[in-house]
C-alpha cells in the first residue's frame, strides 16, 4: 500500500527529532532519524512509502495535505513530540478530513509516554504505535491490508468499534538489528543531507544508530525509559561498516558521520572490532559518537585510528552528590581523567552539563561551572534539565511540586526554545535559564579558550570552518541582552 511518513510542520527550524526537540540556538537541525528507520522497514516490506520532513523544507500545513492529497496514500505514520503535541493533534485531524480513507498512526517518544492523550479530542489519530516502532508499523500496515483484527498488532493503542481505547501488549524489542535496513539508504531516497546541520560535525554530514537500548539509569534521558529500553544490542561490525562503506559510495558529499547511540562504547571489545574492521576496509571518513566518561584510553586510540574526530560525552555536573542522585554512575575524577586521555588520544570532546538534578544548589552549580572550565573541551552545552513525561525526572518533579505546569505548548518559547518547566526552592527556572546563559558566556568568551580556537583554525582549516558555521548562529545568545531567553542546547 501507499504510506506517507511525515513529520509534521510546527515553527521554522524545529528540530523534532533531537531528544530534547526544539528550535536550537546553534540551527542544529537533526534528521528525521526513527522515522526514516521505520520508512527504510515499510518499503522493505513491500510498501511505497513517501517520507516528509516538513521542518527543513519549510512546508506549512497546507503544503503538507497538498503532498499528502497527491500521494493518495492508506496509510500515514507520522511523530508527534511533547511540545508540538496539540499541533500534531490538529495536523493529524486535518490530515483525516483530507484523506477520508486513510488510517493516522502517531508515533514518538511523547504518545510512547502518554499514548491516551491522543485520542481526547475528536478528529486525531486512529492509532499509536508505542516505543520502537519500526515493525509495529509494518505489522500495522500488513492488518489494515489483509483486514486482520488491530488486537493482533503487538505495541499498537487504538480506539475499537465501541470507542473503548485498547492498549495491545507492548512488542518485543528488535534483537537482530542488522536486518533493518540502512537509515542512510532512506535519507538518500527521500530527503536531502545539506537540509541538516549539527553545529559541532563537519557539514554536511548523515546520523546513524548502531546500537538501541543503554544499560544507564540517567534519570531524564527518555530514548532509554520511554523508546528503546535499557536492554543493550548493537548491530554487527561488518553491517556497520558495510553502512560506512555506502555512505563514501552513495553520498560523496558527507564529511561526517554522527554515531548517535546513547553509548557507542558500552561494548568496548564490540568498538574496538568495529574500529580495526574500518581500519581494514579503508573507511576515509571522519565521524563523532556518543560515550560516557568511564571509557578508557586503549578504545579510544582505536577510535582515533579508525577516523573518530569527537566524542560526546555527558558530564552533567562536576559534583558527586548531584551525579549519584541523577543515576549516572560516574564521577567527576573520571570525567577529569576522560578529558586528559581524549586529548592525548587526539580526539575532541564535546561536553554536556544539565543544570537543575536533584540536590542542585546556586553552590553546585558554581561548582559545575568551574569544572567545565578546566576540561580542555572543544565545545560545551549547558542547559536546564527539561522534564519529559515517562521519564523519572518527571515523575520526581511532578511529584515534588516542582513542575511548573503540565500545559505542554509551554515546553518552548514563543520562538521555539527550549523553555525548562522546573521550580525548586532556591532555584526557580529564571535563574536556571539565567546561570545557562552566563555559564555559556563564561565558558566561551575566555581568552584562553578563544586563543585555543585561534590556534586550531591556524593548524586544522577544516575546523575552523565548522566552529565560523556555528559561531554565527550561536553568536548573539552570548551576550547579557538575551539572558532572559529560555537556555537551548549547543
Amino acid at each position: 500500500m501507499r504510506i506517507f511518513a511525515l513529520n509534521p510542520p510546527f515553527l521554522k527550524k524545529y528540530s523534532r527529532a533531537s531528544r530534547s526537540p526544539a528550535v536550537t540556538k546553534s540551527g542544529t537541525l537533526y534528521f528525521p532519524t526513527w522515522l526514516a528507520y521505520a520508512t527504510g522497514a515499510l518499503e522493505q516490506a513491500g510498501h511505497e512509502v513517501r517520507l516528509i520532513d516538513a521542518s527543513p523544507r519549510g512546508l506549512s500545513l497546507e503544503q503538507v495535505l497538498g503532498e499528502a492529497k497527491a500521494f493518495e496514500p492508506l496509510l500515514v505514520v507520522m511523530d508527534a513530540t511533547t511540545a508540538s503535541f496539540h499541533a500534531d493533534l490538529e495536523t493529524a485531524a486535518r490530515l483525516k478530513e483530507a484523506l477520508p480513507g486513510a488510517f493516522i498512526a502517531m508515533v514518538g517518544l511523547h504518545v510512547s509516554a502518554l499514548p491516551e492523550a491522543a485520542f481526547e479530542r475528536p478528529g486525531g489519530p486512529d492509532a499509536v504505535c508505542r516505543r520502537e516502532y519500526d515493525e509495529t508499523a509494518v505489522d500495522l500496515a500488513a492488518a489494515l491490508g489483509s483486514g486482520r483484527d488491530l488486537s493482533s498488532v503487538l505495541g499498537l493503542t487504538y480506539r475499537d468499534g465501541t470507542g473503548r481505547v485498547v492498549h495491545n501488549a507492548d512488542r518485543p524489542l528488535i534483537a537482530d538489528l542488522d536486518k533493518l535496513p540502512f537509515v542512510t539508504e532512506v535519507f538518500k531516497r527521500h530527503l536531502r543531507v545539506e537540509d541538516y546541520f549539527y553545529a559541532h560535525l563537519r557539514y554536511p554530514m548523515v546520523t546513524l544508530f548502531t546500537s538501541r537500548g543503554c544499560p544507564a539509569q540517567c534519570t531524564w534521558c527518555m530514548y532509554p525509559q520511554v523508546f528503546y529500553g535499557h536492554p543493550f544490542r548493537h548491530r554487527s561490525p561488518e553491517n556497520i561498516v558495510a553502512e560506512f562503506e555506502f555512505i563514501q559510495r552513495e553520498l560523496p558529499q558527507v564529511k561526517e558521520v554522527l554515531v548517535d547511540d546513547d553509548t557507542f562504547t558500552i561494548d568496548v571489545k564490540h568498538t574496538r572490532r568495529t574500529c580495526e574492521l574500518m581500519v581494514q576496509r579503508g573507511i576515509q571518513l571522519q565521524w563523532t559518537c556518543e560515550v560516557r566518561t568511564n571509557l578508557d584510553y586503549e578504545t579510544m586510540v582505536a577510535m582515533k585510528k579508525a577516523g573518530c574526530r569527537l566524542m560526546v560525552a555527558g558530564f552533567e555536573s562536576g559534583v558527586k552528590e548531584i551525579l549519584k542522585a541523577m543515576k549516572k554512575g560516574l564521577t567527576p575524577e573520571q570525567g577529569v581523567r576522560f578529558a586528559r586521555d581524549a586529548r592525548k588520544a587526539g580526539i575532541m570532546v564535546h561536553g554536556c552539563f544539565v543544570a537543575g538534578n536533584p540536590g542542585e544548589t546556586r553552590e553546585t552549580l558554581e561548582e559545575t561551572l568551574r569544572y567545565a572550565k578546566t576540561l580542555s573541551l572543544d565545545t560545551a552545552q549547558f542547559f536546564p534539565m527539561m522534564l519529559y513525561p515517562g521519564t523519572e525526572a518527571y515523575d520526581w518533579a511532578r511529584l515534588n511540586g516542582y513542575l511548573r505546569t503540565e500545559d505542554y505548548t509551554q515546553w518552548v518559547s514563543a520562538e521555539g526554545l527550549h523553555n525548562t518547566m522546573i521550580d525548586r526552592p532556591g532555584l526557580s527556572h529564571q535563574y536556571l535559564v539565567e546561570f545557562c546563559d552566563r555559564a555559556r558566556r563564561e565558558f566561551y568568551l575566555r581568552p584562553g579558550y578563544i586563543a585555543g580556537k585561534l590556534w586550531q583554525a591556524a593548524t586544522h582549516p577544516s575546523e575552523f570552518q565548522r566552529t565560523l558555521i556555528s559561531a554565527k548562529r550561536f553568536y548573539r545568545f552570548l551576550f547579557p541582552r538575551q539572558a532572559a531567553e529560555p537556555a537551548a542546547a549547543a
